[in-house]
């Protein structure tokens, strides 16, 4: 065999060894390229900057501006009782009627002591008459004219006393029957018949349907934003909006017990849909300020926590996704107002969240809602 066989017989398996060599080196090319992440498509939308109310809730309490709490001027036994609750009634009506037959017995006994007294007047100044006569004759003396004079005198005295105790008993007795202060709608009669009743026992109520006034107890550390006309928002259980109204008084003093301020605020109850006495939702309206919001469908909560996935640009001219921690305030329409984690023209994805982990690459479009 010749040298240059040999040679060439020797070199063949190298060949070889380096063409498979080249050949797995691209094929281990075309599998890191064949395995590398497809970007997913996902639907974003831009976080957008919103007008937002700062607003705080509270249980407050409302208050007739035309109650009337009816309370008896006198003490006894309630006998009659006219009205019921929800009667509509007119100003004077009677309401209740109070065991008058002692005072009708006092009125009786001051009634005779003045009919007593009016026949002693009346001989006191038939006396009189009579001296005056014998002095112009120079029957009597002067002094026995002035006795009789001071006789009458005393009689008429005591008779305006009992006039006076006369009239002041008979308008005890009218006390003891309860009427109406004013015209308007009787509350709860909590009374019945038979009850012993003092002055200070609360009959019941009589109110006019008309403005009523939310009592509000704003805790102190807020007592610093309150001013007068602050914007009052009555709100149901699902936040629909039920009466507006503005701040009209501010409590001077803190509550020792509760360290809350009292303000108050005019509610028009036009509707008559709000009632004396109801605990309901005021929001008051502290400002307002410029904040990011973002889709409802587009927040996640773990653990108490609050996420959601934002795409953002990438060093090679595509888009991956970063689940970023929020601080979110309240829902204002279908989106969340974002007081942290979110600036606005991020891209906040809003479809596929379920599906989506932090640092993969997406495709994002923009979302038409």
């Amino acid at each position: 065999m010749s040298q240059l066989a040999k040679t060439s017989s020797l070199a063949l398996p190298g060949v070889l060894l380096a063409a498979l060599l080249v050949t797995t080196a691209c094929s281990d090319n075309k599998a890191a390229k064949a395995a590398a992440p497809q970007a997913m498509p996902v639907k974003v939308q831009t976080a957008t900057v919103q007008k937002v109310d700062d607003t705080t809730d509270y249980v407050a309490t409302l208050k007739s501006r035309d109650s009337a709490v009816v309370m008896p001027q006198v003490e006894g036994i309630i006998t009659q009782i006219f009205v019921h609750s929800g009667e509509h009634v007119a100003s004077g009506a009677p309401m209740m009627q109070i065991d008058p037959a002692k005072q009708q017995a006092t009125v009786k006994s001051q009634e005779n002591a003045r009919a007593a007294q009016i026949a002693q007047v009346t001989w006191a100044k038939q006396n009189y008459e009579r001296v005056s006569g014998l002095a112009n004759a120079g029957v009597v003396s002067r002094q026995d004219l002035d006795q009789a004079r001071a006789t009458l005198d005393a009689a008429e005295a005591q008779m305006q006393s009992l006039d006076a105790q006369v009239n002041e008993q008979q308008v005890q007795l009218h006390y003891y029957r309860v009427v109406a202060p004013r015209a308007g709608i009787v509350g709860d009669v909590p009374v019945r018949v038979g009850d012993r009743v003092l002055t200070t026992t609360t009959l019941t109520t009589v109110d006019r349907p008309g403005s009523l006034e939310a009592y509000i107890y704003v805790p102190i550390e807020k007592s610093a934003q309150l001013k007068m006309n602050l914007p009052v928002q009555i709100v149901d259980g699902s936040g629909t909006l039920l009466a507006s109204s503005r701040v009209t008084f501010i409590s001077p003093q803190v509550d020792n017990s509760t360290q809350t301020v009292l303000v108050k605020a005019l509610i028009a109850n036009s509707n008559d849909s709000l009632r004396t006495a109801q605990f309901i939702r005021a929001r008051v309206v502290w400002g307002s300020q410029e904040k990011p919001v973002v889709p409802v469908v587009a927040v996640s909560r773990i653990g108490g926590l609050y996420f959601a996935f934002v795409a953002e640009s990438d060093n090679k001219g595509g888009y991956v996704v970063h689940q970023k921690p929020l601080q979110i305030g309240q829902i204002v329409g279908n989106n969340y107002v974002v007081l942290d984690g979110v600036k606005p023209g991020d891209k906040v994805v809003v479809t596929g969240t379920q599906f989506l982990i932090d640092g993969i690459p997406v495709a994002p479009q923009e979302s038409s809602t």
